[in-house]
């Protein structure tokens, strides 16, 4: 065939900009946004962001200049997800449960231009330019009053809705010259080592974005419900996509039980985002802080996979949850748990189960894959075989900013290595079995630390766990397990109530060695179960060599505690 010439008519670079302009000119009066007493048309969002990225030029704001934001799910930081790449600039959303230092070490790393703050962050981005003064130059800063109940706090001259008022309404933006050029930079949470910079392109949002849409089949003129912080992966990429749909934002300036069940009744909220932890926060909901659910609220859900016994409960309060698997480095989900009709005839406990495996890839990946990193040979579809979760396609990140070593390291074969263990089912849907640094290997059998989890997740009085490994002399780890429990009963329970749980629900050697009970499991800033810090505890603890007696069958503990690890047919194991 010929050789045929690309031209503006037949190529346009690919960015998820294009679904702002076309939901102003298909949706124009239809509501974009809801936040309170505050509401906004497509046509008025569309206008305040072109507006808002003429202001932000006025400051010579030059193509790839990072505009950093401290703000929750509040107006502002939805337009800034397109006022800023209007721009030309780079957006970068920085996590509101940080402290001062990290967002310091943001601000400089990324060399933002501007800083928004939003007025309930002002003390705390104080903190952060004070460090960050000492260091280098400071960004200039704008504050973003509560648009719906304004506080008059400032932190400078400047303040967001100014801005919007004095832009030019008809600016029509910078044009994108190549779907590579960046649009946000996100850092991750940075629970093993310093927070990286992940730059994401035009490209992979806007295909992210198609992927999402279409897999969890949101049609049109959807009511999103925005309890997923956007400051995560861009709200998981679907402050662009409410856009594509046409939908409308209901905004959250806080994820309480009052004001999701508040505004999912008074909005009929038709979808929303979450980590399981924010389905604690609905199922303890006060009698007084409920409503009910007329019409059910599509969830998709990420971060840990959620326990069965969760799902179980959830569900029947109208809230049908598809599971979800991504990171940041992935642009959000790459992986969705998409439900087939045929799973309907199941037991719920079967269907539950189902639900919380991680699934299929997305439409607009490429591949995805389950392999021995050693030999990058896929494992047997058995959903027994362990390797590691590998994908390659244009909605992964570009690479982490100032950080070619680690950017090479990633993108290792061809294939991006996620770092988590998984198993392929034979119906294709992938299952994580944890990440690799957390899989127990205890005397050559693997413990999968998430198998146990759920386990102890059914456990009627545990809130959260957590299973990491703990040394060992003989086996070399065993599991260690840490709980924390739910103080909404007037019982007591104990490491030996929970280990007896175990036992009768578990194989014997995957029985926690230890059970440790905090009032609270640390977490990172995005709400993310800190395992380094339990492992490091974990360190401490020792399992005492065992003294034994002969009781003409086999060597057996002087104490009932531990059943002996399947590969030893002497030795058992004692209690701590």
């Amino acid at each position: 065939m010929e050789k045929l010439v690309k031209c503006e008519a037949n190529y346009v670079p690919l960015t998820p900009l294009t679904f702002l302009k076309r939901a102003a000119s298909v949706y124009a009066n239809r509501a974009s946004l809801i936040y309170e007493g505050t509401r906004f048309t497509w046509s008025q969002t569309y206008t305040r962001c072109c507006s808002l990225a003429s202001s932000l030029r006025s400051f010579n704001i030059s193509t790839n200049d990072v505009v950093s934001v401290l703000a929750p799910n509040i107006p502002a930081m939805y337009e800034m997800h397109f006022a800023v790449p209007m721009a030309g600039a780079v957006l970068n959303t920085i996590n509101t449960r940080l402290d001062a230092n990290t967002i310091a070490s943001i601000l400089r790393h990324s060399e933002a231009k501007v800083f928004f703050v939003d007025c309930q962050f002002v003390p705390l981005a104080k903190e952060a330019l004070r460090l960050l003064m000492e260091l280098s130059a400071l960004p200039l800063v704008i504050v973003i009053d509560d648009i719906d109940s304004p506080t008059g706090v400032r932190l400078g001259e400047l303040e967001y809705e100014h801005l919007v008022h004095r832009g030019n309404p008809n600016y029509s933006g910078e044009p994108i010259q190549d779907e590579w050029d960046p649009i946000a930079l996100n850092y991750t949470s940075g629970t093993t080592s310093d927070p990286k910079g992940v730059v994401y392109s035009h490209r992979g949002a806007y295909l992210s974005t198609l992927s999402l849409i279409l897999g969890w089949e949101m049609g049109s003129e959807p009511v999103y419900l925005w309890s997923l912080p956007m400051f995560h992966c861009n709200g998981w990429t679907f402050t662009w996509g409410i856009a594509a749909r046409g939908g409308t934002n209901i905004c959250l300036r806080n994820t309480t039980a009052s004001d999701m069940y508040r505004n999912i009744h008074l909005h009929k909220v038709t979808h929303m985002c979450c980590a399981p932890i924010v389905f604690n926060i609905i199922l303890d909901a006060k009698p007084e802080d409920r409503r009910r659910i007329t019409s059910p609220v599509q969830v998709l859900t990420g971060g840990a996979p959620p326990p069965a016994s969760l799902l179980e409960k959830i569900e029947p309060l109208g809230f049908h949850v598809t599971h979800a698997y991504g990171l940041t480095e992935a642009t959000g989900p790459a992986l969705v748990c998409e439900w087939q009709s045929k799973w309907n005839k199941l037991p719920g406990d079967d269907q539950a189960k189902i639900k919380a495996r991680q699934g299929i890839s997305i439409l607009t990946l490429a591949d995805v894959d389950v392999k021995n990193l050693d030999t990058m040979v896929s494992v047997p579809r058995d959903g027994k075989s362990m390797g590691e979760i590998v994908l390659k396609g244009s909605s992964l990140m570009k690479g982490y900013f100032k950080d070619q070593k680690a950017t090479l390291k990633a993108f290792k074969n061809g294939w991006f290595a996620t770092g988590d263990v998984g198993v392929i089912h034979p119906d294709g849907y992938l299952e994580i079995k944890d990440r690799s640094k957390d899989v127990i290997i205890s005397g050559g059998e693997n413990i999968s630390s998430v198998e146990l989890e759920s386990v102890l997740y059914r456990h009627p009085r545990i809130l959260e766990a957590a299973v990491v490994a703990m040394p060992h002399p003989v086996w070399g780890e065993s599991p260690c397990a840490f709980v924390a429990v739910k103080n909404n009963t007037g019982d007591d329970v104990t490491e030996d109530d929970i280990v007896a749980y175990c036992r009768k629900n578990v194989p014997k050697f995957m029985v926690p060695k230890k059970v440790v009970i905090l009032a609270e499991l640390p977490k990172t800033a995005t709400g993310k179960i800190q395992k380094f810090q339990l492992r490091s505890l974990a360190k401490t603890f020792e399992i005492p060599k065992m003294n034994r007696k002969n009781t003409g069958k086999s060597d057996q503990v002087n104490k009932p505690g531990y059943d002996a690890h399947p590969h030893e047919h002497v030795l058992a194991m004692s209690r701590l």
